[in-house]
C-alpha cells in the first residue's frame, strides 16, 4: 500500500465515505458484458449449487443444480450454462477488421469485440476456473459421456479465468471488488474490502447515511446474503441442507409431485440468496461507467480482442484443451507475459493518471515542477559530431532523493530521455533540480520545434518511465527443453485418465 493510499484509507475512515485514488477508470467496461454470480456446494471442489447470469440486467437466468453431488446433474447444469455463454461468445467473433502488417507481424483479422464477464469477487472468478478444469478434458463418448458444449464451456471458462483474469491489463473477465478496490479507498480493511456489498456501501452509500454504517448493515448475511461462490452457513444447514434432503427422499419415493415441489422451493431459496447479489453488481457497474475511460482504455482492449481471435482460431484449427499442468517453457514464458504486462499496465496507469502518478512522486520516484531556465543550443561533442544536449532546469517543491546520473521521462514525452545531472536546495524553497535531454529530439544538429520544453512549462519526470521494458527471455523451443526441467514434453494424446478429477 503506498503513503498516499494510506492516507487516502485514513480520510475515508473520517469522512464516513470512500476516496477515489485514481483520476480515470483504468479497465474497459463492455456496453454488453455478461454478468457471473456462482454459488459453489461447501466442502466438495467444483460443485456447482446455482448460478444467476445474463447480459441483461432485468432478466437474470438462473440455473440450478438439485443435488450438487450428482455428476448427472452437475453435467447438465453445465450444459445448460453452455446454451448461455457460448451464444453470446458467438456473437463476438461475427465481425472482423484488419491490422495491418508491421514489422514483427503479418496481415491479419481481429475481432472488433470480445467477451466480458464480470464476477462479483475474485473467489467467483477461482469457482468458473475450477468450473472449467473440470470440464475441458470430457468426451462425448466412452463411459461417461457428456453433450458436446461441456468441454467446450470448459475451455472457455478455462480461458477466462485462468489465462485471462490474472493477467494485468485485461478486461475481459473482472472481479468487481478488485476493480472498485483499485479506484476507491475505503476506511476498511483489503480484507474486509472483499465483500461487494461492503464496499459499494461505502462507494455509494445510500442517502442520510455514512459509508461505514451502511458497510455494517450490509456485513448481516440475514439482511445481505453473501456474494458468493460460498453460501452462508446458516442458510446451508437451515435452508439448503432440508430442501435438498426433501427432494431427495421425493426421488427415492418416486413422487414426482413432491419432486417438482421441492425443487421449485430450492430455486426459490437460491434466487433468494442470488437476486440481491445481482443488483449490486451491476450498481458497481453503474459506478465504474459514471467515471471517465483513461486514454489507454481501448489499446489494452484491443490487445484483449486480439487475444480472443487468437483462441477462437486455435479451437477452430482443432488445437488440444490447456493442459492440466504448463510445460517447463510454456510456464517460463507465462510469467515472462505476466511481467511484462505488468510493467505496461503500471506505466499506462501513471501516464493517464496524475493521481496515479502522486504516489510515485510521493515516494520519490518522480517529481513535479515549473520550468525556470531552457538551454536549447547547449551540445556534447561526441568524436566529431555534435549532438544536442539541451540543459533545462526546474523548481520543484517535492522532495528530491534522486542521485545524478538517473534516466528519466516525462508523461509529457514518454520516448524523450533525460538525465539528471545536479540537484540543489532552491532560494525560494523547494529543490533546483538540472537535467539534460538526451533524446526524442529528432536526428538534426539542433532539436526540433516542440521538443524542448519552455520555460514556465509544469513538468514532471519519474525514473520508471525511463526503465526498459521487459523482453521476453530467450528460451528454448519445447522441444529442447533440457532434463533438468523435465525435458521435452510428451505430445497430446487424448486418455481416458484425462477425465480423472484430481484436485491437488
Amino acid at each position: 500500500m503506498s503513503t498516499l493510499t494510506a492516507l487516502a484509507r485514513a480520510r475515508a475512515a473520517r469522512g464516513g465515505r470512500a476516496v477515489p485514488i485514481t483520476a480515470v477508470r483504468h479497465v474497459h467496461v463492455s456496453d454488453e458484458p455478461l454478468v457471473v454470480i456462482p454459488l459453489m456446494q461447501a466442502g466438495e471442489a467444483a460443485a456447482p449449487l446455482a448460478v444467476m447470469a445474463g447480459t441483461d440486467r432485468d432478466a437474470p437466468t438462473l440455473l440450478v443444480v438439485a443435488q450438487p453431488r450428482n455428476r448427472d446433474q452437475r453435467f447438465e447444469f453445465l450444459t445448460a450454462f453452455a446454451e448461455l455463454l457460448v451464444p453470446y461468445i458467438d456473437a463476438r467473433r461475427q465481425h472482423t477488421e484488419t491490422v495491418e502488417a508491421t514489422k514483427n507481424h503479418e496481415e491479419w483479422e481481429r475481432c472488433t469485440d470480445a467477451p466480458q464477464l464480470i464476477l462479483p469477487n475474485p473467489g467467483g472468478v477461482e469457482a468458473l476456473r475450477l468450473l472449467g478444469r473440470s470440464a475441458r478434458f470430457r468426451t462425448v463418448d466412452g463411459p461417461y459421456p457428456v453433450d458436446a458444449r461441456v468441454p467446450l464451456l470448459g475451455r472457455y471458462l478455462t480461458w477466462f479465468a485462468d489465462d485471462r483474469a490474472p493477467m494485468p491489463g485485461s478486461s475481459v473477465c473482472l472481479a468487481l471488488t478488485s476493480v472498485l478496490a483499485q479506484h476507491w479507498a475505503t476506511g476498511q480493511s483489503a480484507l474486509e474490502d472483499q465483500h461487494l456489498p461492503a464496499l459499494l456501501s461505502w462507494i455509494d452509500p445510500p442517502d442520510g447515511m455514512s459509508g461505514a454504517a451502511a458497510a455494517l448493515l450490509a456485513e448481516d448475511p440475514d439482511a445481505v446474503p453473501p456474494a458468493g461462490p460460498a453460501t452462508d452457513p446458516a442458510f446451508d444447514t437451515g435452508v439448503l441442507a432440508p430442501l435438498v434432503r426433501a427432494q431427495e427422499e421425493a426421488r427415492a419415493a418416486d413422487d414426482m409431485r413432491a419432486v417438482a415441489k421441492a425443487e421449485e422451493e430450492l430455486r426459490a431459496a437460491l434466487a433468494a440468496q442470488l437476486e440481491p447479489t445481482w443488483e449490486t453488481v451491476w450498481r458497481g457497474i453503474d459506478v465504474l461507467r459514471a467515471m471517465p475511460a483513461a486514454a489507454s482504455d481501448e489499446l489494452r482492449w484491443q490487445v484483449d480482442r486480439g487475444r480472443f481471435t487468437d483462441f477462437m482460431t486455435g479451437i477452430e484449427d482443432g488445437a488440444p484443451p490447456q493442459p492440466k499442468r504448463p510445460s517447463a517453457v510454456a510456464a517460463a514464458r507465462r510469467l515472462a507475459d505476466l511481467e511484462s504486462a505488468q510493467q505496461s499496465y503500471d506505466r499506462t496507469q501513471a501516464i493517464d493518471d496524475p493521481l496515479v502518478l502522486a504516489r510515485y512522486r510521493v515516494g520519490g520516484e518522480a517529481f513535479a515542477g515549473r520550468i525556470t531556465f531552457v538551454d536549447a543550443e547547449r551540445q556534447e561533442i561526441k568524436g566529431k559530431r555534435a549532438w544536442p544536449r539541451p540543459l533545462v532546469v526546474m523548481q520543484t517543491q517535492d522532495e528530491v532523493i534522486l542521485r545524478p546520473g538517473v534516466k528519466l521521462a516525462s508523461p509529457a514525452r514518454v520516448n524523450q530521455t533525460v538525465r539528471l545531472l545536479a540537484v540543489r536546495p532552491a532560494e525560494a524553497g523547494g529543490f533546483e533540480v538540472e537535467l539534460e535531454l538526451q533524446s526524442g529530439m529528432g536526428r538534426g544538429k539542433t532539436p526540433e520545434a516542440g521538443s524542448v520544453p519552455a520555460v514556465g512549462e509544469e513538468r514532471c519526470y519519474a525514473t520508471f518511465l525511463a526503465e526498459q521494458r521487459g523482453t521476453r527471455p530467450e528460451l528454448p523451443d519445447a522441444d529442447q527443453t533440457p532434463w533438468t526441467h523435465g525435458g521435452p514434453p510428451w505430445p497430446h494424446v487424448a486418455r481416458a485418465e484425462d477425465q480423472a478429477e484430481e484436485w491437488r
